[in-house]
């Protein structure tokens, strides 16, 4: 250990920073991210941020580019304070950043060339210079040869260097990088720093500030920040605080760095031999093959791992590394071959395979509404583990792990290497026999890496369990019994990681790696670095158009969303479906099964006369076989009763004894109707009917009851504007077209908004200089579009399906449709600047909707006849206006004059929904 003095914290002057920072302190809730930080970084430099995941890193690279809010202290970045939003949209075009997480900045129905494309309109290139551009960084990095492949269906190391081109297409004076080549293989990251050495060959002026997990990428820089809970730990070249605190490399150098409580305990790690003797096989993989349709994914992969044999897979990234683990364990069913764990067949995927497991994915897959201790115990219980047993167990796991900090705290709020320690601590939970790493420890700090790989020594060594890893991590490889590499889905090389360096002639595993992988490609990385560059050169030497400015930039940004927005909704079949057979759906079930109409009403009678007269008084409800239909007749009152109870019948007429005698001596007998009055509108309906036919009866006499007429009495004929036959379907069908356009497209646009805060693709809006009602207007006209859609389907479904005609203004009523349609999309966008979650955003958009568009609307009453409140959301809920514009031009025939006043007050819905919108929508995040 170094005797010098302790390395210095504090902010020193440095000439020319590119990037200063005075006392800043961020918070989340109670836990301190960065904590009353000073810093300087010099410009025109390499700097790298190193220190695990959780420690403040990836918040300050965010507030250094702006897309997190600064909450105290000051960040001066590129001349100018970045908690000033005119100096960040004027810094936006000079500033890239990548931000933390596998295509956190990706669309994932969007193919590689689109997204870097995108994010390429959104800094105002244009369509020559893009074009240009995009086939530079995609064939820089490799990526060449998938330009169509959609961004979700690349491997995680892939997407890092998508989202890396994205970062790199415009031409920064400052690129700020937050771990980009985590999950990335040697060959590719050699591939990406020699990209960037390209680009400041050219720029020599641009700064860069990496953050990164790889200490032998950053021991290669400039400029060195040490961090550790949210402080500087020291700063300086990596020569000199490796010298200051007498180390020969950059990670035993942040160990010593690192407070002593933290250290305590650490000594350099090492392996021992495995023990001699014969071994059983733990698992035997033959001729191993999948295919995603003509995509060979994994190639013949033929495998023997020995119980107890650390065993290491090593590849380039989308060889086949995940899908092949996901063979060996059951998850995905081979195409081709056999694999057998400890004699069994994977196959099979019975429970005492799958116990006899851990594995950990490459992405986190736990439960990020539930806490650490939550997840631990879940799992705990998935394998039945006694709880005394799961408790020990435990407490082991999170003192091992260093998770004690963090037991109440929800796992999808945790930091990346937290997460990545929660996950190896869930794999190992149940003692599986055999462990399945992917990447286990991507993000994890060094001291708790070695520690990590202490109990995986251990439970190989003296508990006998096989271990099976992917790592990028060539120190790591290094500490493998075996391994193998793979590239493009087939195996290369198996052997112990000394033999295969010295089988290239190698220094180091990594330039045994990369000779390997460059054989198997068939051309070096310097040839392609040199292709780069020349591609590079040959770009410079075009003449390059002028980028957009103004008003013609600000309407490019919009359509790179519009046109962004509409190819994720056409490649996302649940969205589609939902956009448009959803309507057409719903329009059939409230058409059809909605109506106010009561026909076909079934009813019984008790005769106690069976008379000539109650047989005649009888025919008058038979007769009407449109409202009444008779069932057989009930024989004593406990039977009608019954029969009404089971719905079997709506209505029981029974006839008194000695009707007919009484009825011819002028008496006036009583008729009883039992009316089912459990749905209260039916039953008064039925009840008006029977008093109808009653009435007719009385005053008909070719029915043969011999009845005079009453004196004075009058006859009514009722006649009906607008829906002569008085059918509820005339009322019923229009009413559909403004709940259903309020309902979908609201909920639509809403979740598309929300979507992006989720998945994290919201940064590309923070860190862009896109401004808000850019974004808002980019992300809604491609739902304007499908409401329209959804109108004409509609009208076509009311004039064909339900011989509804329109009789009023079709042109007015498609106005007053664009209009509404805007308006609702709006109470969308309103609805996702407040939430968060999508499951939130569905939910409370449907209350919003629905519930004034039912009550108060006029779809039950005339807004008219509402007092109070109800009158007041009444007057200003803009389906009031579309509701009558709607049933007006279907059943009364308006025309453009007396649908004028809606359409006026819809145009004056859409700017007050914009403003509060583009209010409510941050431009930085918390």
């Amino acid at each position: 250990m170094s005797t010098e003095p302790p390395l210095s914290a504090t902010k020193a002057k440095t000439p020319g920073a590119v990037v200063s920072i005075e006392r800043v302190t961020h918070r989340y809730g109670a836990t301190v991210a960065v904590d009353d930080l000073s810093l300087e970084i010099p410009s025109g430099r390499m700097v790298g941020v190193i220190g695990p995941d959780g420690v403040g890193k990836s918040t300050l690279l965010a507030l250094i580019a702006g897309s997190k809010q600064i909450q105290q202290g000051k960040v001066v970045a590129l001349g100018g304070d970045m908690s000033d939003a005119r100096h960040r949209r004027d810094a936006c075009p000079r500033i890239a950043y990548m931000p933390q997480g596998l295509g956190k900045n990706l669309y994932f129905e969007l193919s590689v060339q689109e997204n870097v494309d995108f994010m390429a309109r959104l800094f105002g290139l244009s369509k020559e210079e893009r074009a240009d551009k995009v086939k530079e960084l995609l064939d820089a990095t490799g990526l060449g040869p998938f330009p169509d492949r959609p961004a979700g269906k690349l491997s995680g190391g892939m997407k890092q260097k998508v989202g890396l081109c994205g970062a790199l297409v415009h031409e920064p004076d400052l690129l700020i990088l937050d771990e980009p080549t985590t999950g990335v293989d040697p060959l590719s990251r050699r591939q990406f720093w020699s990209l960037i050495d390209d680009i400041r060959a050219s720029r020599p002026s641009m700064s860069v500030i990496i953050s990164t997990a790889y200490m032998d990428e950053a021991q290669q820089w400039d400029w060195i920040v040490a961090m550790d809970a949210g402080k500087v730990l020291a700063t300086g070249a990596p020569a000199e605080l490796m010298a200051r605190t007498g180390v020969s490399d950059l990670e035993k150098c942040f160990i010593q760095l690192l407070p002593e409580e933290k250290r305590t305990g650490h000594v350099d790690l090492t392996i021992p031999p495995r023990p001699a003797g014969k071994t059983d096989i733990a698992i035997d993989a033959k001729g191993l093959t999948r295919r995603f349709g003509d995509f060979v994914a994994v190639d013949h992969v033929t495998l023997t791992i020995e119980r107890g044999e650390i065993f290491g897979f090593l590849g380039s990234n989308g060889c086949g590394k995940s899908t092949t683990m996901k063979m060996l364990t059951g998850l995905l069913p081979p195409t081709e071959g056999t694999a057998t764990l400890f004699g069994q067949s994977v196959e099979a995927g019975s429970i005492e395979v799958r116990n006899n497991i851990g594995y950990m994915t490459q992405a986190f897959s736990l439960y990020g509404e539930l806490t650490v201790r939550q997840n631990l115990l879940l799992d705990a219980k998935l394998y039945h583990i006694p709880d005394e047993t799961a408790r020990a167990r435990i407490d082991t796991l999170v003192e091992k792990f260093g998770l004690g900090p963090y037991m109440d705290a929800l796992a999808g709020d945790l930091p990346m290497g937290l997460r990545q320690r929660l996950s190896l601590a869930v794999a190992v939970l149940h003692d599986p026999p055999l462990l399945i790493l992917d990447e286990p420890t991507s993000g994890v700090d060094p001291v708790a890496r070695d520690s990590f790989w202490e109990l995986l020594i251990d439970l190989s060594r003296n508990q006998g369990v096989t271990i099976f890893v992917t790592t990028h991590f060539m120190n790591e490889a290094m500490r493998c019994d075996r391994i193998s590499l793979m590239n493009a889905g087939k195996v290369l090389a198996c052997d112990a990681p000394q033999k295969l360096i010295e089988a290239r002639g190698a220094d180091t595993l990594e330039e045994a790696f990369i000779g390997y992988m460059e054989d198997a490609i068939g051309a070096g990385a310097a040839g392609k670095s040199e292709a780069a560059a020349k591609s590079a050169d040959d770009s410079q030497e075009k003449k390059t158009p002028a980028p957009l400015s103004g008003i013609a930039l600000r309407l490019e940004r919009m359509r790179a969303y519009s046109a962004n927005e509409a190819m994720q909704i056409l490649r996302d079949p649940v969205r589609l479906a939902f956009a448009f057979v959803g309507s057409a759906l719903l329009m059939l079930v409230f058409g059809f099964g909605i109506t106010t109409d009561v026909e076909h009403v079934r009813y019984a009678t008790f005769d106690h006369d069976q008379s000539f007269e109650s047989r005649a008084y009888l025919d008058e409800f038979r007769g009407t076989p449109r409202y009444f239909v008779e069932t057989p007749a009930v024989e004593s009152a406990e039977q009608a009763l019954k029969r009404l109870q089971a719905d079997d019948i709506s209505l029981v007429l029974e006839i008194p004894p000695r009707f007919g005698r009484d009825l011819r001596k002028g008496a006036r007998p009583e008729v009883m109707a039992q009316v089912d009055g459990a749905n209260t509108f039916r039953g008064e309906t039925v009840s008006q009917y029977v008093q109808n036919v009653q009435s007719t009866a009385l005053r008909d006499p070719a029915n043969g009851l011999d009845l005079k007429p009453q004196k004075y009495s009058a006859n009514f004929q009722e006649r009906y504007m607008y829906n002569p036959t008085f059918e509820s379907v005339y009322a019923m069908v229009p009413s559909v077209p403004p709940i259903l356009l309020i309902l979908i497209p609201a909920i639509l646009m809403a979740i598309s908004v929300v979507r992006e805060k989720e998945l994290g693709s919201i940064i590309n809006f923070y860190v862009t200089p896109t401004r808000r009602i850019e974004y808002l207007l980019g992300k809604q006209l491609p739902y304007i579009a499908i409401g329209m859609l959804n109108y004409f389907i509609l009208v076509a479904m009311a004039v064909t399906v339900f011989a509804i005609p329109i009789k009023g203004s079709f042109l007015m009523l498609t106005l007053c449709t664009l209009l509404y349609v805007t308006a609702t999309t709006g109470i969308g966008l309103v609805i996702s600047t407040f939430v968060s979650s999508q499951v939130a955003a569905v939910f409370i958009t449907a209350i919003v909707t629905l519930l004034p568009t039912i009550q108060f609307s006029g779809m039950l009453q005339p807004v008219s006849t509402l007092s109070g409140n109800a009158k007041i959301i009444g007057s200003i809920w803009p389906t009031s206006y579309y509701m009558h514009a709607s049933t007006g031009a279907f059943t009364k025939g308006l025309g453009a004059d007396l649908l004028m006043r809606d359409v006026i007050f819809l145009a004056c819905c859409i700017p007050v929904l914009w403003t509060v919108s583009t209010l409510g929508l941050r431009k930085q995040e918390k």
